[in-house]
Order: structure tokens, then sequence, then C-alpha cells
């Protein structure tokens, strides 16, 4: 009941008409940010981050995560139509999406995916709501130590729980803390990795990062692959919409699978599009019909998209109680948090009620106006996406550019942000996953902050990290994770020999 009383308390905050507006907004661009290549969530919620300096931090956040839950939607629209995921997450969405289209049955397609997308993050809403408090209380008791350990099973959970090689992942994450690193040492005083640049005393802004590992970066790929958009026509009446939910009680089992699978990959580092292609790989396996995935199947459509939203919405839950993200978008919200001055973690639920419920709240909220305004919407997207790519690819890259000069108002920001476009090239090239570097980039300076009081407390002796059950038990668990790809790589080199 006092979950229940909180979430009311937000639900006051919300229903104002400004944040209402705020929330169509935020669904509008978030969608367009969706359904255009070369975004995404992290990109288009980084872009809008500087105009939320000067707004309260209630209105800047309701704004921001209602673009994330457009955007989120907004993937799929491409992935049926267009055979072209808005996002990462939305790829799985192709495998039957497309076939379904290429069916005429594009309008069964999309209902399902936008009915699934919604009961997936309705549950993580769920879990934040009942959850996040008895967390943010269990956290309270949290010390250096605990802290450090919890950073480790953070990042120990990316290098073991992500399909990338963990020595890429290890590598993305070492240039994450080496940018966390770059300005002036916060306890010594010194600089750090600056190399004369009196710009770099300030250390790396982290929407300059984004912006140009995300924006610029996918734009270079985008542009090399020769994207082309080609899209099926579309239909989606509401006598399609009803017969479309008439038919999915029957996939049951596969939601309530996808959702689990989604909130797990979501407050673990996971993520939604890992979670996405798990959900669809099991749906696959499990389905009495898992000869026709690939063909156009409505199961393949409803398990990627449940846990794609349910991981995405779920992925807030540590960043808010703790102060890790679960994903890429969250890592972006957490450098806002930063930003407005405001602290991720188990005091904000204590400090700044009106902050934390009026975002759950909104959450409640912003999901519902995102399904009714795409699937209102559709039509004009699809027409938008028939822009020739030669005319949005600049367009992107002009409102890249505005984005990272409004940071600082500095030009040394923009030639920042190309240089960070050519490591999003590279990296996509050679297969680096980008997210880990984020997660080292926001988290990095508070890990060492972490590592270096723990160190003062305890005179050097690393034997803090054990010195109770909380902070041995995280940090074990956070180094067994890291040594996951190991202990497999180990484990298949003898399997063969016992045969």
């Amino acid at each position: 009941m006092e979950q229940f009383d909180l979430l009311m308390h937000g639900m006051g905050v919300v229903l104002s008409w400004y944040h209402i507006m705020l929330m169509v907004v935020g669904v509008l661009l978030g969608i367009l940010v969706g359904v255009l290549p070369g975004l995404g969530a992290p990109n288009g919620v980084t872009l809008l981050l500087p105009i939320t300096f000067s707004m309260e931090p209630v209105s800047a956040i309701i704004l921001l995560s209602c673009m994330y839950w457009g955007a989120l939607f907004g993937g799929s629209v491409t992935s049926v139509i267009f055979n072209i995921p808005g996002e990462p997450s939305s790829v799985a969405t192709t495998f039957d999406g497309y076939p379904l289209a290429r069916q005429g049955r594009a309008g069964e397609a999309l209902a399902t995916a936008f009915t699934s997308a919604l009961l997936g993050a309705l549950v993580g809403v769920l879990l934040i709501t009942f959850l996040s408090g008895y967390i943010a209380k269990f956290a309270l008791s949290f010390s250096s130590p605990e802290f450090f350990a919890v950073y480790v099973l953070a990042f120990g959970s990316f290098i073991g729980l992500t399909k990338t090689p963990a020595l890429k992942t290890v590598a993305s994450m070492m240039i994450g803390f080496a940018i966390a690193a770059v300005g002036m040492d916060t306890v010594s005083g010194n600089l750090r990795l600056t190399f004369g640049f009196t710009e770099l005393l300030r250390g790396i802004s982290f929407e300059i990062a984004v912006i140009g590992l995300f924006g610029i970066g996918e734009i270079l790929c985008t542009v090399e692959e020769g994207l082309v958009f080609k899209g099926e026509q579309t239909r989606l009446t509401p006598r399609i919409i009803w017969e479309t939910w008439k038919k999915l009680p029957r996939y049951w089992a596969t939601w309530l699978r996808s959702v689990a699978i989604g909130c797990w990959m979501g407050i673990t580092p996971g993520g939604p599009t890992a979670a996405s292609f798990l959900s669809y790989s099991v749906a696959k396996r499990t389905s009495k019909n898992g000869d026709n995935f690939g063909k156009g199947e409505l199961e393949g459509v409803i398990a990627p998209e449940t846990a794609d939203h349910s991981a995405g919405t779920s992925a807030l839950l540590p960043m808010l109680t703790l102060g890790i993200p679960g994903s890429a978008t969250a890592a972006v919200m957490l450098g806002g948090f930063m930003i407005w001055g405001l602290q991720p973690g188990p005091t904000l639920f204590l400090e700044q009620k009106d902050f934390v419920w009026g975002l759950i709240a909104s959450m409640y909220l912003g999901n519902v106006v995102s399904l009714i305004i795409v699937l209102a919407t559709i039509p004009l997207f699809a027409a938008i996406l028939r822009i020739p790519f030669s005319i949005i690819a600049p367009i992107i890259v002009i409102i890249c550019s505005i984005g990272a000069y409004a940071v600082n108002q500095s030009l040394f920001d923009v030639a920042l942000m190309l240089v960070f476009g050519l490591y999003g090239y590279l990296f996509k090239k050679l297969g680096y996953p980008i997210a880990p570097l984020i997660l080292a980039a926001v988290l990095g300076d508070k890990a060492e902050d972490a590592f270096r009081q723990s160190m003062l407390f305890s005179g050097g002796n690393l034997g803090i990290f054990w010195s109770n059950g909380l902070a041995g038990t995280l940090t074990t668990a956070g180094l067994a994770m890291a040594c996951l790809p190991l202990i497999g790589r180990l484990f298949k080199r003898r399997t063969p020999a016992a045969f």
C-alpha cells in the first residue's frame, strides 16, 4: 500500500497539461528517432539533453523517458514495413514481421508488435514500482566497499553475459575507463590525459562521446551500406487491430516467458537487444510452429517485442536504485541525472520523491500514449521513410553537430564528436560493442572513487572487499561473471575429450 500511495503521489505530479504535452512531444520525437536508422534511442535522448538543462528535473525526465518509449515503439515500424530495424533491439522483429508484411499482413504484424510491446513495458514498470523502494532501502546500508562491489558486478556482468567476444568487451570497457579519467583527478587535483588541451581540463563530456559514437558512427556505416528504403503497403484499421487482439491470448505462454527473459536481461546488463534475440530463439525452440519461424509467424513477433520493451523498461530499475544503468539509453539518462544535480541511488528515493515517483508514474502513462500515437501516425512515418536517405543523412549530421556544440558552446566539442564518430564507425565494422564503453565512461570515475576510499579505509588491504557477506558475495559474483567466457571456453575444450 505504501508503494501504491507513492505511485498516486507521482500521478498527481505528472497529471498536468504541461507534463502531458511533454509526453506527447517526447513520444512523437521518439517515434521519429526510432524509425530513422542512424539515430536510435541513446542518441535521440542525448540530442535532447541540452534542451533539458534549463527545465525542472521532473519535466526533463518525463520528456526524455517518453522519447525513449516512443523510440522503442518506432523501431518496430521500420522492422515490419521496410525490413530495416530502426533500433538494434528491433532486429529480431524483422525475422517474422517483414515476411508477414510481404504476405499482406503488415497491419496484423504491427498491431501484434505494439500490443506485445505495451504489455512487456507495463510489466517492467510494475517491477520498478514494487521493487525499487525495497532495493533502495537495502542499498542505504552500502558503504564504499559495497558500492565498488556493485560496480565490479556490473562490469563483470557485461563481460560474462553479452554474446560479444570477451576480449572485445574488455577492450571497449578500457577505452571507457580512459574517457572517464580525462581531466582533473577528484582526489589529488592532478591533471590526467589532457595532452596540453585546456578544453579537456573539465574532462570529456559524456554527451559528446555518445553523440559521436551513436549518431555519426551509425550514419557513416549506413552511408557505406548504401541504404535504400523500400517498404510494403500498410493498412492498420480498427477492425484489423480488433481481429489481432482476439488471436493474441492463445500466445500467453510465449508472452510470460518473454517478459521473464526481458526483465532479467534488463536488470542485469544484458540489455534489450540481447533480450529480444534470446526470447526469439527460446520461442522458436519451444513453439509447435517453430519450423514456420522466419516465414511469417505472429509468435516470432510477440517474443522479441515483449522482451525488448520489458528489458528496456526494467533497465531503469538498477539505474534508479543503485546508480547502475542496465542499457545504453539508461546510461545516457544517468548522465542527465548528474547534469541536473541529482545523484541516482538509494538516497534519491528519500530526497527526491516527486522526481522518482513522477518518473515512474510517467512510465505508465507514457507507454499508453506511445501506443495510441504510434497507431495513429504509422502512415505519416512510413511516408517520411520514402524521403531519399541522401537528404535525411545530412539533416541527422547537422542535428548531431548542434547538439554537440550546445553542451559547452565549443567548436572543440564538435571536432571531438567527429573523432568519436570515427571510433563508432570502427567499432561497428570491427564488431566491438559500444554499450560497455558507455557504461565505463559513466561509472568509471565513481568506481575509482569507491575503490580509493575503500583502500584509504583499509590501509591498502584488498581484503576489505570480502570483509562482510554482502561485499564478498557481490565481489565474488562480479569476478565469476567476468570469468564466465574463460570457463565456458575451457569447458568446451574438455567436453569432446570426455567422449
